[in-house]
């Protein structure tokens, strides 16, 4: 169903060496690189998730609401990857835990203040 999500940012080499971390952590790389942004994902024409500066010319902005969820391959990948957010810098949104039987999830917030999730289903 998605081809991308991509959020907005105002330091984009701060962000992309985060991303890197996190998202490299979890088996994916640098697809794409417009002059705007960085795309990762495992290869173009699968779902990929970037960060980018807007196109407006505006700062970025934080969405009320708005949450990128990760997919983690397992239980113990959702708690790895959450310790490891929180080692770069990430805030503590909810740590790893079931929130309800086959949803196991963890919830953070990037530096530059996004609201994201790393789950497991089933």
């Amino acid at each position: 169903m998605l081809s991308y999500v991509s959020v907005g940012t105002n330091n984009l080499q701060a962000d992309a060496a985060f991303f890197d971390a996190v998202l490299g952590r979890m088996g994916y790389k640098r697809v794409m690189e417009p002059p705007r942004g960085v795309i990762w994902g495992e290869q173009m024409g699968k779902p990929c998730f970037g960060i980018l500066t807007p196109f407006d010319g505006q700062p970025a902005t934080v969405g009320n609401g708005t949450m990128v969820a990760l997919n983690a391959k397992s239980r113990e990948e959702v708690d790895a990857v959450w310790k490891h957010v929180i080692e770069l810098g990430g805030m503590d949104e909810g740590a790893p835990g079931e929130r309800f039987p086959g949803f196991y999830t963890a919830y953070f917030r990037t530096p530059g203040g996004h609201k994201m999730n790393v789950v497991k289903l089933g």
